[in-house]
């Protein structure tokens, strides 16, 4: 039999990040250099000979807008065919609401609940973490990718 886990996935910048948890403890994490959509469908076919996946977890932006959308589209598929519900949170949950590299100087800051481009000089050191505790209710069920942030240019 195997165990039953919940998983989330940090894939908006390298390394991509994935947290393995049992009873919402974390037991397990990987972290890769490699692209998202080669690594994915490998790694997770591991995971699902290891593990019955129960939840699945993910940042849905802002980032890299190829990465997000990698990631949403794997997820989804997976959940749809095997019955797991797809959760989401915003990438600053996972970066102790730190800036988020956009493109040159710009980067996406959370101010209150409203996510925004602002010019920085001084590029932030800013890496994402998975959570030592998994809290169920800190998710939405709306999965969807944060496609409404204003346009970069």
């Amino acid at each position: 039999m195997l165990k039953k886990v919940d998983i989330v996935l940090i894939a908006l910048s390298s390394p991509l990040l994935i947290g393995v948890y049992e009873e919402k403890q974390l037991i397990d994490s990987i972290s890769t250099q490699e692209k998202s959509s080669e690594i994915l469908p490998i790694l997770f076919k591991n995971l699902l000979s290891k593990y019955e996946i129960q939840n699945l977890f993910y940042a849905n932006g802002p980032g890299s807008f190829m990465a997000i959308k990698v990631s949403y589209v794997f997820l989804k598929s997976l959940s749809i065919l095997k019955n797991i519900p797809l959760y989401a949170r915003d990438a600053f949950y996972f970066n102790n609401n730190q800036p988020i590299k956009a493109l040159a100087k710009l980067y996406f800051v959370k101010i209150s609940s409203e996510i925004k481009t602002q010019k920085l000089e001084k590029a932030p050191t800013s890496e994402f973490i998975l959570k030592d505790v998994l809290k169920y209710d800190e998710f939405s069920k709306q999965s969807t990718p944060l496609y409404a942030i204003g346009a970069v240019g």
